[in-house]
């Protein structure tokens, strides 16, 4: 029952990365304007959808290999965790809910796997 939990959380987590990922690539107003909003410079979006797309393999990996899948959801907690943090400092309150419910989806598919 855990493995289909844990399959079920890291499938969700994984397609929300990949669609964040997507979106920073791509230049999507709605994810550029955020990051911009907390001071992450242009050239910084490819190198953090690298992180997401890595992320959403790993999970995706981990249903398969366990090992992989914590690691990987190790690594989307601390990722999105710092993407709550840049936002506190410039007080951007409307630009948290986001990366705070992937940081809550994160912790939760860490605790599954």
């Amino acid at each position: 029952m855990e493995t289909i939990m844990y399959a079920l959380a890291a499938v969700v987590l994984a397609l929300a990365n990949i669609g964040t990922a997507t979106a920073k690539v791509r230049r999507a107003d709605t994810v550029t304007a955020g990051l911009t909003t907390v001071g992450v410079p242009d050239r910084w979006f490819v190198p953090l959808a690298a992180l997401n797309y890595a992320g959403a393999a790993g999970l995706l990996i981990g249903i398969f290999w366990r090992p992989l899948g914590i690691a990987a959801a190790a690594g989307l907690v601390l990722y999105f965790l710092g993407a709550v943090a840049f936002h506190v400092p410039v007080k951007d309150w409307k630009g948290i809910p986001m990366p705070a419910a992937l940081l809550a989806l994160s912790v939760l598919t860490l605790s599954l796997a």
